[in-house]
């Protein structure tokens, strides 16, 4: 039967990235749930925990998430290229969700900690799978669209995890709240082994005229590159981190990505505490930042085609466009000190996250710009990795900037860290452009 509707639909290859899109919005349902939960959750293990006792012990349970997270990314791009997509997907979600359920099971800090560095390691599979998949299944000029729908599944994630897991706690326990969830993403695995049976050239389900689509359009861009020589430079990495604008590609990651953790850590944990909200009152609040940070991706990615179009050179376009998320992020900071309203600190963080969206996309592109192409991978996983690093100190700070329930040092912090993203880019980057050799 389902042989029958993937040969009569056609368009195999929009099943498949739809499957990722859809498995990246698990993702984020799973990981958000610890956050929109906790207050229940504290209240029911540490009775005599003050609300600062309680944040801090959920800040070392996150940071450990966070950094198995970054552990996680390094591991499942080998394990992908080992055992393939297929497979590679079945794994990753099926390790997520069997450790997000076995977060029922948790009884305290310690417990929590070992399914969430679990989560953590599976769950950072999603991007190098997507990212394998979009390569394998769509021809070279499909594929900025198609990682489009996949980043898509992002924020769609975020904006409906909240309020599902808050609607959930009308007819759940916190417990079976997990095991409702973990069972999501196992069921997910059903259609992803019914469709996904095979890369493209050897489906049984795909259409002739799409295999030949595929591989055509991938293979004449492979041959295209080859006849071309890569006239980029390619240090070794003690050369690599000789140059100034390694560093400031390193600086700005590690500044500007602790800024969304902050955020997609905190914001249920950050409204319970200042507005005193319920797991059910945070349903109908906690997802508005989200919708800032998808608008934020479609207007940076945009903004910086419209200006290449229009003659910008790309050391131009990346420092200004980068320049103009920070510049919407810094006085932002300072407004949520004092937003008066639930409403105006959720709509304030969700010009924050527009901000960062707007300009974390052109800090990604950096290492692509500055290097040649054997060199990006190295820069931008040490790049990946600083910014993981920052995330996790931030988070394990949190709690202890933010005693009592002011969380205005944590943005005091958040308004620095612009700040440092746009003294790297400027001053560590004194041209977007291909680096030449150290005489």
């Amino acid at each position: 039967m389902a042989d029958k509707i993937a040969k009569r639909v056609g368009g195999l290859r929009w099943w498949v990235i739809g499957l990722i899109a859809l498995a990246t919005v698990i993702n984020y349902i799973d990981r958000q749930a610890l956050g929109v939960l906790w207050p229940d959750i504290a209240a029911d293990l540490y009775p005599d925990e003050d609300s600062d006792g309680r944040k801090a012990i959920y800040g070392w349970i996150t940071g450990s998430f966070i950094f198995f997270y970054a552990v996680g990314q390094a591991l499942f791009g080998k394990i992908f290229d080992w055992i393939g997509t297929r497979l590679g997907f079945a794994l990753s979600i099926g390790v997520w969700s069997i450790a997000t359920a076995l977060h029922a099971f948790a009884s305290g800090a310690w417990s929590f900690t070992i399914f969430r560095s679990i989560l953590g390691v599976a769950e950072a599979g999603n991007w190098p799978g997507a990212a394998k998949g979009n390569a394998e299944w769509f021809p070279t000029h499909e594929r900025a669209f198609a990682q489009g729908l996949f980043n898509s599944g992002a924020a769609i994630g975020g904006i409906i995890a909240i309020p599902m897991i808050a609607f959930l706690t009308i007819y759940f326990s916190w417990q079976m709240i997990f095991v409702v969830v973990g069972l999501v993403g196992l069921l997910w695995l059903i259609p992803w082994f019914l469709i996904v049976k095979a890369p493209p050239k050897y489906h049984p389900n795909i259409t002739e005229e799409e295999r030949q689509y595929i591989l055509t359009g991938q293979k004449s861009t492979d041959e295209e590159v080859a006849k071309v020589e890569d006239d980029g430079y390619n240090p070794t990495t003690a050369q690599l981190i000789r140059h100034k604008e390694s560093w400031g590609v390193i600086l700005a990651s590690a500044a500007i990505d602790p800024i969304w953790w902050l955020f997609i850590v905190w914001i249920p944990i950050y409204l319970n505490g200042v507005y005193g909200m319920d797991v059910k009152t945070i349903g109908i609040y906690g997802w508005v930042p989200y919708v800032g940070a998808m608008f934020g991706a479609w207007f940076g990615g945009l903004l910086a085609q419209n200006r290449i179009k229009a003659g910008w050179d790309v050391n131009k376009t990346r420092k200004w466009v980068i320049t103009i998320g920070c510049l919407i992020m810094f006085p932002s900071f300072f407004l949520l000190m004092n937003p008066g309203s639930p409403t105006n600190a959720v709509i304030i963080m969700a010009l924050i996250l527009f901000g960062f969206q707007t300009a974390i996309g052109n800090v990604q592109t950096l290492p692509s710009d500055l290097f040649g192409k054997n060199t990006v991978g190295t820069l931008s996983g040490m790049a990946g990795m600083a910014a993981k690093l920052g995330a996790f100190g931030l988070t394990i700070l949190v709690p202890i900037l933010t005693a009592g329930d002011n969380y205005t040092p944590a943005f005091y912090v958040g308004a620095g860290l612009t700040i440092l993203a746009l003294f790297a880019v400027w001053v560590l980057i004194p041209r977007v452009e291909k680096v030449k050799p150290i005489i």
